[in-house]
C-alpha cells in the first residue's frame, strides 16, 4: 500500500474592487469561487459591465488546501482598476 500525494485543487474565483473614501481601490467582497473557469470569467465580466465597480478579475491557482500552500495566480479576465496579484 502506498501513500499517495493528495491532488492540487485548482481554486477559480472572480471578485470585483471599488474605490473606498480614500480613493483607494479595496474588494468589495470576498473571492467569490466559481466551478470553471468559463464561470469565472462571465461573472466577473457581469460585475465590471454593471457599472457599478471600478474593476473586476476572474483568476485560477493551484491549492494544496491540506498544507495551505498555493500556486501563482493565473489571471483570466481583468478589467478595470485592479490591484497586483500576489
Amino acid at each position: 500500500m502506498t501513500d499517495k500525494a493528495p491532488t492540487p485543487t485548482k481554486l477559480i474565483v472572480y471578485l470585483a474592487f471599488i474605490s473606498g473614501e480614500d480613493g483607494e481601490i479595496q474588494p468589495a467582497f470576498e473571492a467569490r469561487e466559481a466551478q470553471s473557469e468559463d464561470q469565472a470569467k462571465q461573472q466577473a465580466r457581469i460585475l465590471w459591465s454593471s457599472g457599478k465597480y471600478a474593476g473586476a478579475i476572474a483568476w485560477w491557482r493551484s491549492a494544496d488546501l491540506i498544507n495551505g500552500e498555493f500556486g501563482d495566480p493565473v489571471v483570466l479576465f481583468s478589467e478595470g482598476e485592479v490591484p497586483e496579484m500576489e
